[in-house]
């Protein structure tokens, strides 16, 4: 059984930071890419960041340097580091595993970004 619980979520102010971790199990953590979604009410789902079995790493556009998502295989692991956090990233933060034939997802954890 797959399994991706993600931690790290909650208030910050304008302009902080947060740092979100997402334990994989039931999955080859080592050979899977990674990645982080977001949804905010009434938008859909996009695309924050993903990091290949290889650490390659591609972010949403409106990322613009100031998040860094990294993989800990040892751990089973990924991390989504979040720096200079405004209102408009106040959304529901997902872990996604993408595999052959499916997605998998974590229940997710919400960003609260007060102004």
């Amino acid at each position: 059984q797959v399994q991706l619980v993600e931690s790290g979520g909650g208030l910050v102010q304008a302009g902080g930071s947060l740092r979100l971790s997402c334990v994989a199990s039931g999955i080859s953590f080592r050979s899977n890419a990674m990645s982080w979604y977001r949804q905010t009410p009434g938008k859909q789902r996009e695309l924050v960041a993903l990091i290949t079995n290889n650490d390659r790493t591609r972010y949403g556009d409106f990322v613009k340097g100031r998040f860094t998502i990294s993989r800990d295989n040892a751990k089973n692991t990924v991390y989504l580091q979040m720096n200079s956090l405004q209102p408009q990233d106040h959304a529901v933060y997902y872990c996604t595993a993408p595999t052959p034939g499916t997605i998998y997802w974590g229940q997710g954890t919400q960003i609260t970004v007060s102004s």
